[in-house]
């Protein structure tokens, strides 16, 4: 990978969502907030509410789910601005309905085990337009919040066909380390892999801080954690999966990436160490 930017390389060719105070992000996963939407921001509605009703309630729960991602936030030290209400909600209920969440494809080529349990998965990727942004924070909490919230904007109609583009998971996070692994660059690359239907031709970002890229084919090696990611843990996660490997020689050695299935502000996160296998 090249360390100056987002895209992933590898050889022959390349599954969202960061810790803060556990008291308060402990149950906040893209699923809670399904629920939480779904569940508690809902009227039991019996269908026979006027239009102008219906603004009205679409107004409430909009801001219920905002001070709820605001709150969560800001153990983070991370401000969500008013402008997020409508994504947030979009996002939150796959808008309305509408969308499945899509998985990020990928062939499996090998796996390790141990005892019954997976250390790790050798996939292969194959080539894929990506919209990346590269946030530059005090935490890398806050630039995946940061970052997360931009390309939040540009699914949620702040691009070029004014649609919905629809989830994909896992979104990626780009990170850079020293030769020794012991610290993390400033700067961090939020990645969100376009739907399959918009592969072909990519709707372009309103955000110029954001870019397309189609990043080549890849082989990766995979190792699933769960919990918060912050720059403790990364470090942490990745020193494991150097151990576990057969010849981590065969590596890129100082980029990775944090796959994210889960909401950033969550910190029982399912997550995946990403090893990239050098061209």
């Amino acid at each position: 990978m090249h360390p100056g930017n987002c895209r992933m390389n590898g050889g022959g060719g390349l599954d969202g969502i960061g810790g803060g105070d556990e008291s308060v992000f402990g149950t906040i996963t893209l699923e809670d907030l399904e629920s939480f939407s779904e569940d508690q921001l809902s009227d039991s509605g019996n269908g026979s509410l006027e239009e102008e009703s219906e603004t009205m309630e679409d107004e409430g729960q909009q801001d219920r789910l905002l001070r709820y991602w605001q709150d969560a936030a800001r153990g983070h030290q991370v401000e969500v601005p008013r402008d997020m209400a409508e994504p947030i909600q979009q996002i939150t209920s796959n808008n309305n309905g509408q969308h499945d969440r899509e998985r990020v494809p990928f062939t499996l080529i090998t796996h390790k085990e141990k005892c019954g349990d997976v250390l790790y998965e050798k996939r292969h990727y194959e080539k894929a337009h990506w919209a990346c942004i590269t946030v530059h924070e005090d935490t890398y909490e806050q630039s995946i919040c940061y970052g997360f919230m931009k390309l939040m904007r540009y699914i949620c109609q702040q691009n070029s066909s004014g649609t919905y583009l629809g989830m994909t998971i896992p979104i990626l996070t780009v990170i850079r380390t020293d030769e020794n692994h012991s610290v993390l660059s400033s700067d961090v690359t939020v990645a969100y892999y376009l739907p399959t239907e918009y592969q072909a031709q990519p709707p372009q970002p309103s955000d110029t801080e954001i870019s397309i890229e189609e990043w080549p084919a890849t082989t990766v090696y995979t190792r699933a954690f769960a919990g918060a990611t912050n720059e403790v843990t990364i470090i942490n996660e990745i020193r494991s999966m150097a151990e576990v490997l057969d010849s981590p020689a065969i590596c890129v050695n100082d980029s990775f990436i944090v796959a994210g299935y889960t909401n950033p502000a969550a910190v029982n996160r399912q997550n995946e160490i990403w090893f990239l296998e050098q061209p």
